[in-house]
């Protein structure tokens, strides 16, 4: 956890896991209203400094956690998440409050009445939820600022980025402000910021987390726990991922509890190490280290380790076709004004993106395909590909790119996360220590399609095994 010291002082309930808080409440050693009142306090201390959160909903939280305790006192508990805390990444919807997905030209007014299919699952079983997390416009970029509630800061360095797209969503969970957070992926948005704010996050197989309505960036995008270990991501994702009939592309049912695949560990799975997916990315020696650490512990958990690369050239390009695309589809139907006030990275690559033609659209497809057999026939071979997550560590607030380092577009500095959206695998980031300057390193865990289950299973033998 990052020092607290100046934002907040400790407090141990807001420090407890989810899966922790559920068993105080099965037991009464605490009440939902009180982790709700300390979760609060957090988010309310933090948020000057941080700016995590696009907004608080204190009252409604408070009004479900009442709730809550009269269940438990009943021993009715609605669900496996009754009277957690959840806060919600403003790209979703959450009925009651506005969901301005980092962007002036989204409009306050409106009903605001219906929530997103990850949300219904959560307010079904009970989930107490904080608040709306701070994204950049329509979830464009890497990192987390935006012209509506400007720039989220890193827990670890208020001075550096806490990543993106679900930058607000990282810093909440890492500080304390709620164990669960909703996040979106559709190039890296739930590992990038995990990875620079020292805590766990997945991105499911595409389909296995519904989302509606549907994102303007196609199927690369993907909704996702973000939560302080493997255990709270499992039983975050028994909750949510379950069918909605709002998205036709959803995956039926799972067939398995993830929180109950846990304890099987990583003992036989084979596990390749790809370093720098066969030189094509440099990667810093401190996260080199770190990661190289966490692939011996693999190893000691009784892992088959094999240092390999998959058989692909970066597919940066073709991502850009359909990122850029998704872009100007987001922008088509603003006015000049609206336009105007834009994030200025984001109306260049809107522009970039209406100049596509169908033919060129198709032709990135096409690469996405070959992407996706490639990874098929290597997991063949392989259960899980090891990487690090970022190259880097978190570097100055409110810039795209590290300063000095040449690169025009996020994506420079993101080559080891976005493929994975390319080809819908599960990918997870996982914490494995910190570099010379005290921030986090992330190791990220990829499998074949469909087996979330074993990026989970692999996370927490790893987290419970000191990393």
């Amino acid at each position: 956890m990052p020092d607290l010291s100046g934002l907040t002082a400790p407090n141990a309930l807001t420090e407890r896991t989810a899966v922790q808080l559920v068993e105080g409440y099965r037991t009464g050693e605490f009440s939902p209203v009180e982790v709700t009142e300390a979760a609060l306090e957090r988010a309310e201390r933090i948020q000057p400094e941080v700016n995590a959160f696009v907004r608080l909903t204190g009252e409604e939280a408070l009004a479900r956690a009442r709730a809550s305790e009269d269940r438990w006192r009943r021993g009715e508990p609605a669900g496996a998440v009754d009277g957690v805390p959840v806060t919600v990444k403003d790209i979703l919807l959450m009925r009651g409050s506005p969901t301005l997905r980092g962007s002036k030209t989204v409009a306050e007014d409106g009903r605001w009445d219906e929530d997103a299919p990850s949300v219904a699952r959560l307010r079904e079983q009970g989930a107490v939820f904080l608040g709306k997390t701070t994204t950049p416009e329509f979830g464009w970029k890497g990192v987390t600022d935006s012209p509506l509630s400007g720039v989220t800061r890193n827990p670890y360095d208020l001075s550096r980025t806490a990543g993106g797209s679900s930058g607000g969503a990282a810093a909440a969970v890492a500080l304390g402000a709620g164990p669960l957070a909703l996040g979106t992926d559709g190039g890296g948005s739930v590992r990038i910021p995990a990875a620079f704010c020292g805590i766990f996050a997945l991105k499911p197989t595409y389909g296995r987390v519904p989302l509606y309505p549907a994102s303007a960036f196609g199927t690369l995008s993907h909704v996702g726990p973000m939560t302080r270990d493997a255990a709270d991501a499992a039983l975050l994702l028994d909750v949510i991922g379950r069918p909605d009939a709002r998205d036709w592309s959803a995956l039926g049912p799972a067939g398995l509890s993830y929180s109950e695949a846990l304890g099987r560990g990583v003992r036989g799975l084979r596990v390749a190490y790809s370093p720098s997916l066969g030189g094509q990315v440099a990667v810093r020696p401190a996260v080199a280290g770190a990661v190289r650490r966490g692939v011996e512990r693999l190893a000691g958990l009784g892992a088959y380790v094999e240092e390999t690369d998959p058989d692909f050239a970066d597919p940066v390009d073709a991502f850009h076709a359909l990122w850029f695309s998704g872009a100007a589809r987001v922008a088509q139907r603003l006015g000049p004004h609206q336009r105007e006030v834009l994030d200025p990275g984001l109306r260049e690559i809107c522009g970039l993106g209406a100049r596509l033609s169908a033919l060129q659209y198709l032709a990135a497809v096409d690469v996405r395909m070959d992407l996706g057999r490639r990874m098929g026939r290597f997991h063949e071979t392989y259960d899980l590909l090891v990487t690090p997550t970022l190259p880097v560590t978190a570097f100055e607030a409110g810039a795209e790119v590290p300063k000095g380092s040449g690169l025009r577009r996020w994506t420079g500095w993101t080559p080891f996360t976005y493929p994975f959206n390319l080809t819908q695998q599960p990918a997870a980031t996982v914490p494995v220590g910190t570099d010379g300057d005290g921030l986090p390193v992330g190791l990220q865990l990829v499998a074949a399609r469909h087996r979330d289950d074993l990026v989970l299973r692999a996370a927490h033998a790893l987290m419970s095994a000191g990393s």
